[in-house]
């Protein structure tokens, strides 16, 4: 099963080292956030991964180019000009950039690698946010449910937008998340099937909004309830909570 990586946005939160680099390529306990999310989906058995670029996409392009040589021993014979390597600590993954634009919401992303993604399901998650919710059970309730999209649902208390869910976990509304609010947002670790795409109309379509909402009058938009471990990493401030995780071999997310 394929998975799509929204690593697109700009970042603007965290401009201190966006401005360098991609978001998702800031890294966390020495290694970029879409890296451990990419491990994450790994250690399920999920190595088949999209990757909807878009600021600084070649930032994204070079990093994966890379990744063979700069994770393994390598012997660099100056005189004979040959490179022998010893050692790698690659991984078993098979990973497509796609350039979706620099301005494209998160819905014309995704419409734009819809060739990469074919006939079937596919799961779907921000390349800014890792948590520790069981993928295996996330698909399971999908498939069960029979929805054509399943979002996982967070409680992390904050500055987001909330969901209006009843009590079959279908989702009433989006809305914007009240102060004293404690409801449910959307996590990301989503998984979609292939019609989703006949909801969103063009580049400057949010998922989150005009397609999700077509979801909602349909009765075709699912939540599956997370109340483990989930951690964006919007700004600094969250940066720093990551790497304090990390640092103190707590990141309940490192299952590797």
């Amino acid at each position: 099963m394929k998975v799509v990586i929204l690593a697109g946005g700009f970042g603007t939160r965290i401009t201190e080292e966006s401005i360098y680099k991609p978001k998702p390529l800031i890294d966390i306990g020495g290694m970029p956030i879409i890296w451990h999310i990419m491990k994450y989906y790994s250690t399920f058995g999920f190595n088949d991964f999209i990757i909807c670029a878009g600021y600084k996409q070649n930032c994204l392009k070079e990093y994966f180019a890379n990744y063979y040589l700069n994770h393994s021993d390598i012997t660099f014979d100056m005189v004979n000009n040959n490179m022998e390597i010893h050692k790698t600590n690659s991984e078993p993954w098979r990973v497509t950039v796609v350039d979706t634009g620099l301005n494209t919401m998160t819905g014309g992303r995704l419409k734009r690698v819809r060739e990469y993604i074919g006939d079937e399901t596919f799961m779907l998650t921000y390349g800014d946010g890792v948590s520790d919710v069981n993928l295996n059970e996330l698909l399971k309730f999908h498939n069960d449910n029979g929805k054509i999209a399943t979002i996982t649902a967070v409680r992390p208390g904050g500055r987001f937008g909330a969901l209006d869910l009843d009590s079959s976990n279908n989702v009433h509304s989006f809305r914007e998340k009240y102060s004293d609010d404690g409801g449910w947002i959307n996590g990301g670790f989503m998984v979609l099937e292939p019609n989703i795409m006949d909801f969103i109309d063009g580049d400057d379509n949010m998922l989150e909004y005009e397609p999700f909402n077509k979801l909602v009058e349909k009765n075709q938009l699912n939540a599956y309830k997370h109340k483990g471990f989930w951690q964006c990493m919007d700004s600094v401030r969250d940066k720093i909570i990551l790497e304090k995780l990390i640092t103190e071999n707590a990141a309940p997310w490192i299952k590797w």
